[in-house]
This record gives structure tokens, sequence and C-alpha cells, in this order.
């Protein structure tokens, strides 16, 4: 059997890569210093920046000086965001990339030189895609929900430490209240905070739409009143209330918005 050679395979020829953005610069976003790459050479001209405001400044106007038109920077943490907005307000387009799509492109360099220089790069010829973020107005909203939900978080805590609090001092409440920060919860252990001991008399704070009557309600609250438990439980809804007034005021940002 005659064995014919293959004919040799072509190799496809890329295209070469064409310059989308040529007055792009790169920055490797740090939390005390900033790594900026501009065009002027290949490699790309490298300077070190602060993250202090001032230093901001100083970096938006190096940009303008070198006719930057357009940024691209990587979004690391939430050290970005100062500096993202700064350069928005001075005109500059403004392209946030997000970290994964960056570890997916092979070559990328190590250290922050190199790293800026590579970003910088890549926006040239348009091969990053910028992550999602919303529109001004969208982005003050989330801030403030995000605060809330943190501060609704805070509050939850209080709440175990006043049911912590409770179950030392064999205080049976919650097994006789749906909700120890409902109605008639609150009222109890406010009134155990402010001194009263007497079973019967912390029943008579029962709410009306409590399933549970007085007299089982009072049976759950004979307990030790030691001391050291009694300051942890004033303590715990010392700060659930204080949370509480802090979502009241996040809750007035958020209808004003």
């Amino acid at each position: 059997m005659i064995r014919y050679p293959s004919p040799p395979r072509r190799r496809r020829r890329t295209a070469p890569l064409s310059v989308v953005h040529p007055h792009a610069a790169g920055i490797d976003v740090g939390a005390n210093e900033h790594w900026v790459a501009v065009p002027g050479g290949d490699p790309a001209v490298v300077r070190r920046f602060g993250a202090c405001t001032a230093d901001l400044e100083q970096l938006a106007d190096w940009l303008d000086a070198n006719d930057v038109t357009t940024v691209v920077l990587e979004a690391t943490g939430v050290f970005w965001i100062p500096l993202f907005e700064l350069l928005e307000s001075r005109g500059f387009e403004v392209r946030l990339v997000d970290a994964r799509q960056m570890r997916r492109i092979p070559g990328r360099p190590k250290s922050d030189i190199h790293d800026a220089q590579w970003l910088q790069r890549l926006h040239t010829y348009g091969l990053l895609a910028a992550a999602f973020r919303p529109e001004e107005p969208v982005c003050v909203l989330r801030s403030y929900l995000r605060q809330r939900a943190m501060l609704v978080t805070y509050a939850a805590q209080h709440i175990q430490h006043m049911q912590k609090a409770l179950t030392q001092m064999n205080v049976k409440l919650q097994h006789v209240v749906s909700d120890i920060t409902g109605v008639t919860g609150m009222a109890i252990i406010r009134a155990m905070v402010a001194g009263q001991r007497d079973p019967l008399e912390l029943a008579k704070l029962r709410d009306d739409r409590c399933r549970h009557g007085e007299a089982e309600i009072a049976r759950a609250l004979y307990g030790n009143w030691r001391a050291e438990h009694l300051f942890a439980l004033k303590q715990a809804v010392e700060l659930y209330d204080f949370y509480r007034k802090q979502m009241v005021a996040c809750d007035g940002r958020l209808r004003r918005n």
C-alpha cells in the first residue's frame, strides 16, 4: 500500500489589531497608590500617584496633559470608587473592568507597573468590555439600600443578644410570644430593664392580640435576675433601639432620593 504525503496545512493569517482608542490610559488601582500608563511609546509611559484626593486631582491633570480621553481601571474592592467618580466629573470616559475578565486573558504581567501598561494596551485595541455600572441615581439608591441592609443585620445581632440574656436568666419569653421584638415582647423586656421583676405585673403588658393568656405568660417570666445578665439585656435593647433609629433615618433618605 502506497502512502502519499498529506498536503501541508495552510496557516490561517490573523489580521493585525487595529487601534480603537488612541488616547487611552490604563490604571492599576491600589489602596495607597495608583499606577497610571498613558500613550507615549512602546511600552506606555507609567507614573505613580498616591490615593489621597489631592493625588487624584494631580492624576487627572496629568491625564489631561497627555491628551487622554478614555481611561480603563480594574474593579478592586472599593478603592476604585473615588477615582472613578473624580475622573468622570473631570469629563473622562471611564471604563470599569471586572477583575474576573482580566484573569481570563493570557499573558497578564505580575507587577503593578506592567499591569497598568497591560490595561492601557488592551484598552487601546478595544479588547476590554466594560463592567456594568448603573446610572448615577441608581448608584445613589443602591448605596442607601446597602447601608439599610447592613443596619438590619446589626439590629438582628442584638435581637440574638437579647434572646441569649433571657435564656441565661431562664426567662422563657420567646416561648410565649412569637416575636420578642413585637408589641408584647418589647413591652415586657423594657419593663424588665426598667426594674420590674414581678411576672404577674409583667404579664399584664400582654397585647390583646397575643394568643397566650396572662397566666401562661407570667409562668414563663420567672427567672434568676442576675445583675450581669440584666446588664447585657439592657445594652442589647439600647443597641437594638439605636440601629432601629438609624434605619428610620435611612428610610427618610430613601424617600427623598
